[in-house]
């Protein structure tokens, strides 16, 4: 190259272009800014922009749902009076899902399977407009599941306001209701109505059920506290998922000094929307009442030791194999602190009525109906 050359290509560069990367007059590569060399607040900015966008998102996609839940719920009340009306079968079903598709080739959702899905959402839901009724904000792949699993109208309804209410996945809706939650939320024997405003008493009530489903410990016959608090250890995250949401966990075997002894609690929680502290005290045996004087003791070391200024004073949860409802009652009646007492079982069915027995499936029973779509995790 001629030093002519040279000097008109460098002639020709834009100084304020170097800065950015290797360039020529005709093409630039660019390179990032140094982090050292960006404005003070840059880095601020730039998470407020991804906040504002990811917060888009999200709303486009609620915003979306209801539409397509509509959508669904109207195409199976179509499908539904067809069928009622001129008798389609399931080979009239097959044609119109492959005449969807090739009309409409870029939507999901128009297989036969959902199609039949969709009717049995409209034949669930025959009343009013969809888009004013909760489950209209569920995604559809939930929606499915609770009609799958869930055939008692009432049963449903519960489930829905709790995945609205906690934001369940569909992961968590599915175990919820294969423990039968809806059989056991807000059936703990307590005092919360002699002990705690209306408002806290309704919410604590339907915090805490009974009987407190372990399952996941198995069938060992755990003899003492000691083994079902290891235990419960070990499987920390599905143990505070069957306690439910907000509890987060603090510690266990937390030893509290009263009186010149020590005073170790079995465990111990935060509910954060109570915002209280919450004394678990495990029994590997029938409840006593002389359980509840020592639960009453931890509650008010609690108090006393732990709690905070803005903080509600603490609930107790005593959990046991078994208890008399009656002896349970006398116990708690006249106490100043807030506490329950629920039983726990590794198995759901030891606590159904008879008539009921029979009827319900076992876990292991609804686990290998189920397996297929859990091993697969693709739902139309």
């Amino acid at each position: 190259m001629t030093a002519k050359r040279r000097e008109n290509d460098k002639s020709e560069i834009d100084p304020s272009r170097l800065s950015r990367g290797r360039t020529r007059a005709d093409a630039i590569f660019p390179v990032p800014t140094p982090a050292s060399s960006l404005p003070t607040g840059y880095a601020g900015t730039l998470q407020e922009i991804k906040d504002h966008l990811r917060a888009a998102r999200l709303r486009a996609v609620l915003a979306a749902n209801p539409i397509v839940v509509e959508a669904y719920w109207n195409t199976g009340k179509i499908i539904l009076a067809r069928q009622r009306e001129a008798a389609w079968g399931a080979r009239v079903i097959d044609r119109l899902a492959m005449d969807l598709q090739a009309e409409f080739p870029g939507m999901s959702g128009l297989s036969a399977r959902n199609l039949l899905s969709m009717k049995l959402f409209a034949e669930a839901f025959p009343d009013g407009s969809i888009a004013k009724q909760p489950v209209s904000q569920l995604p559809w792949g939930q929606i499915i599941r609770l009609l799958q699993m869930v055939k008692d109208p009432a049963a449903r309804d519960f489930y829905i306001g709790e995945t609205l209410a906690h934001g369940w996945s569909r992961n968590v809706l599915e175990i919820q209701i294969r423990k039968g939650l809806h059989l056991r939320a807000g059936k703990a024997q307590n005092n919360f109505a002699l002990t705690m405003s209306p408002e806290d008493s309704d919410l604590a009530s339907q915090l805490f059920k009974d009987p407190y489903l372990f399952d996941f410990l198995g069938t060992a016959d755990l003899r003492r506290e000691a083994e079902v608090e290891q235990s419960l250890m070990d499987h920390i995250q599905k143990f505070l998922l069957e306690l439910g949401t907000g509890f987060a966990f603090v510690g266990r075997q937390v030893r509290l000094e009263v009186g010149g002894e020590d005073y170790p609690l079995d465990l111990l929680f935060y509910h954060l929307r109570l915002r209280r502290y919450v004394v678990i005290e495990l029994k590997s045996r029938a409840f006593s009442p002389g359980d509840v004087g020592q639960l009453n003791l931890y509650l008010s070391a609690v108090d006393d030791l732990l709690r905070h200024p803005d903080d509600q004073p603490t609930i107790g949860l005593l959990l046991c194999r078994k208890k008399n409802r009656l002896v349970a009652e006398y116990a708690l009646r006249g106490l100043d602190q807030s506490i329950a007492v629920a039983e726990w079982q590794t198995q759901l069915t030891e606590s159904l009525p008879e008539e009921l027995r029979g009827s319900l499936p076992t876990i292991e029973e609804i686990e290998a109906e189920l397996a297929v779509d859990f091993a697969s995790g693709k739902y139309d």
